[in-house]
Formats: structure tokens, C-alpha cells, sequence
């Protein structure tokens, strides 16, 4: 059973490779199996989809509204000049605001779509400066959203 962090790390490959639109033998078409495990970097994945998750993930992340152009933050004005070390500290911070924004929001979802459509943004802006590992490193470093991950049961079982 693959841990937490490797959960995280398939599912941000396979919402990379679904975002820059490629063509990778390793995932499937949503459209054509939306269902069962897939083999991910060599290893069979038994618990979860990675593919299907990061579909979810991706129609969380479409659910933020939010114009990062005008949004006053200095993390997130470094971020948008490609300075990625300031990423997670942008969502975080653009998170809380949200949420005090909209009371009705749980932080943690509300973290989850930031992070996914800061992302987005990010790279239709400057996609070099962008890698996996910076949103891999911000959910898997923000244990609030992990324990919320978790008490979902799992990556698996996160709904949309």
C-alpha cells in the first residue's frame, strides 16, 4: 500500500499530465474507465485511481472564482513573478481569506481549490517555473488537509 505522500505525488502526476494535456501510457481516458486501479510508475496501485482523483481534484479546483491578477497578497504577487518557494504560503493565505470571505466554505476544500487553480494560472503564465513537487510539497505539508484527506478515507474516497 503506497503511503500518503506517494498517494499525493501520483495523483499531482497525474493532474499535470491532465492539465498540460499530454499523452502518457500510464493513465486512462475518463472517458472510456472510470473505474478500478491503475499501474502508476511501474507500481500497481490497488487503494485508489490517481486518474480519477485528479479529475476531482481538477473539478474542485475549478470551482475557485477567485482573480488572482487582483488579489492583494505579496505571496501571491512573488508566485505570479514565478517565484514558486512562496506557493504554499499563497494558499494558505488566500485560503483563510476565502473562507472568512465565504463562511459556508471548509478550509481545507477551499485550500485544495486554490492550490489546484493557482496552479492552473501559474502555468498559462510562466510554465517553466512550474513542477510537481510544489504542490505535492503543499498538500503533503499542510496536515490540516492531510487529516482531512485522511478522515475522507484516503484520496480515494475525496468526492468533488
Amino acid at each position: 500500500m503506497a503511503t500518503f505522500e506517494e498517494q499525493t505525488e501520483c495523483v499531482v502526476e497525474a493532474l499535470f499530465s491532465d492539465l498540460l494535456g499530454e499523452d502518457n501510457s500510464d493513465y486512462r481516458s475518463l472517458e472510456t474507465d472510470c473505474g478500478g486501479s491503475v499501474q502508476f510508475a511501474g507500481k500497481p496501485l490497488t487503494e485508489f485511481d490517481p486518474v480519477v482523483v485528479a479529475s476531482r481534484l481538477r473539478q474542485i479546483g475549478d470551482r475557485c472564482n477567485m482573480d488572482f491578477e487582483k488579489v492583494s497578497s505579496e505571496a501571491l504577487a512573488e508566485v505570479l513573478e514565478g517565484k514558486m518557494e512562496k506557493f504554499g504560503a499563497a494558499v494558505d493565505s488566500l485560503s483563510r481569506s476565502w473562507c472568512v470571505q465565504n463562511p459556508e466554505l471548509v478550509y481545507e476544500r477551499a485550500f485544495l481549490s486554490i492550490s489546484v487553480k493557482l496552479l492552473t494560472h501559474v502555468a498559462k503564465k510562466v510554465p517553466a517555473m512550474v513542477c510537481t513537487s510544489q504542490l505535492t510539497k503543499t498538500i503533503n505539508g499542510n496536515l490540516q488537509v492531510r487529516s482531512y484527506i485522511e478522515a475522507c478515507g484516503g484520496w480515494g474516497n475525496l468526492d468533488n
